[in-house]
Parts: structure tokens; C-alpha cells; sequence
């Protein structure tokens, strides 16, 4: 009886913290929560103007997809003070955290967008990015669940799109079929592969970007894990093309 009790208790104060979170995300200019009416079938307010209409400069702007609390999108913000940072999740909880750290730290060159990654073509115009960042995607195991995986050609084709001319996207993962299916993807489709390793820290990786951990990048490097990585151009026009397996 008491276990339930305290069970019962715990769920109502976590839902009072995330209502407390959302009303905070609410107050912040820097973080974007439009309505689906918004975005689906027509652009968003600031597609094509995200430098000019919102960072109010023409610096580079870098994406975070599923960014979660968003330790990439504030740790690259530090480092690179003459970019702009996008961090993109779907849960506002979680992005809260990301949120305030980016507000503490006094960073003009971070915005969030709450939004699902299937509707980057309504925010972004072509050529408007300049790299894409993947820290640590569900890798969406077996094949029913493929096209869900954010290194699939329906999410590469989308990335195409709204980058510039020899734009990068990166991908670090835990995964190791993740990072294999990923490659084979790259390889099938001759984009350009500018660095690929399946274990990052193992090799002694040196450069700001590889010194930034989420927390459960940690978490996997106390356990063991090792750290894959991609850099790749996903260039070309002709549609890109999935790898065949069998099922």
C-alpha cells in the first residue's frame, strides 16, 4: 500500500517538474515550440532566414538532431563562438536542460526547435546548413525499423537538401550496426567519406569537438563501450539508394 503511495506521489511530482520546465521553455526567446498548423505542408516563418531573421548575422549554422539535453549543441556553441547552433529534439524535457545552460552561460549563438527531424524541410532551405551533427541516434535495431534509423536515405536526402555544397554530417554512436549500416549507405552512394573510425578515443582522436562527451557517452566509455564516428558529404543528385538485406 505505502509502495504504491509513494509510487503515486513520484509521478505526480514528476509530471508537476516537467509542467514547471515547459512553462520555463516558454519564457525563453532562444527556444522555438511551433504548432504543428505551423510547419505541416508549409514553411516555417523562418525558413531561409535563420541567419539574418533570428541570430541577426550570416555565420554558419550547424544542427543537432535528437539533440536531448543538448550538451553538443551548448559544448560546440562555446568552442566556436563564429557558428550557430540549432539543437532539435522532439521532448522539451529534456531540451529544457539544454536550455538553461545555454541561458547561464550567457550564449547568443544556440536556439532550440522543438520539432520531429521528418520536418526539417519545412525550417530549413537549401543550402542553409552548413554541417548536421548525430550524437548518439536510437539505432532503431532490424529491418522492420530501418527507415527509421536518422543515417536512412529518406532522413540522407533531407540532409542533402538543406545543406550547402560539401556540407558534413557527422555521426558518433555506440552502435556498432548502426555505424556499419551507416558506412554501407555512404559506400553504396559514393558520397565522400572524409574520416570513419570504430573507436574514437581507442585511436587517440585530437580536436575540440571529440573532447565534448554527453553524459551517456560516458556512461558507454565506463562501461567499455567503444565510440564510433563518420564525417561524410552526403553529395550527388541522382536519389540515394538504401542498402539490400536480407530480411
Amino acid at each position: 500500500m505505502w509502495v504504491y503511495v509513494l509510487n503515486a506521489r513520484k509521478r505526480i511530482q514528476v509530471g508537476k517538474n516537467k509542467l514547471a520546465r515547459w512553462a520555463e521553455l516558454e519564457q525563453m526567446d532562444f527556444v522555438l515550440q511551433p504548432c504543428f498548423d505551423e510547419v505541416y505542408k508549409r514553411d516555417y516563418v523562418l525558413k531561409g532566414h535563420w541567419g539574418e531573421g533570428f541570430f541577426h548575422n550570416e555565420n554558419p549554422i550547424v544542427l543537432e538532431l535528437g539533440c536531448g539535453k543538448g550538451e553538443y549543441t551548448v559544448g560546440l556553441a562555446e568552442k566556436f563562438p563564429g557558428k550557430n547552433f540549432i539543437g532539435i529534439d522532439i521532448k522539451g524535457a529534456r531540451m529544457w536542460r539544454g536550455a538553461v545552460n545555454a541561458r547561464n552561460k550567457g550564449l547568443k549563438n544556440v536556439a532550440f526547435l522543438r520539432s520531429r527531424v521528418e520536418l526539417l524541410h519545412s525550417f530549413f532551405d537549401r543550402g542553409e546548413v552548413s554541417e548536421i551533427w548525430l550524437t548518439f541516434p536510437d539505432p532503431q535495431p532490424g529491418k522492420r525499423r530501418e527507415k527509421r534509423r536518422l543515417t536512412h536515405p529518406r532522413f540522407l536526402e533531407m540532409y542533402r537538401n538543406i545543406l550547402k555544397p560539401g556540407g558534413y554530417v557527422h555521426l558518433k554512436t555506440d552502435n556498432v550496426d548502426l555505424f556499419q549500416y551507416s558506412l554501407e549507405v555512404i559506400r553504396l552512394n559514393k558520397f565522400l567519406l572524409e574520416e570513419s573510425t570504430i573507436d574514437l578515443y581507442g585511436e587517440n582522436k585530437d580536436g575540440i569537438v571529440f573532447r565534448i562527451r554527453t553524459f551517456y557517452e560516458k556512461q558507454f566509455l565506463e562501461e567499455g563501450k567503444k565510440i564510433c564516428y563518420l564525417r561524410f558529404v552526403p553529395k550527388g543528385k541522382q536519389p540515394i539508394k538504401n542498402p539490400v538485406h536480407e530480411e
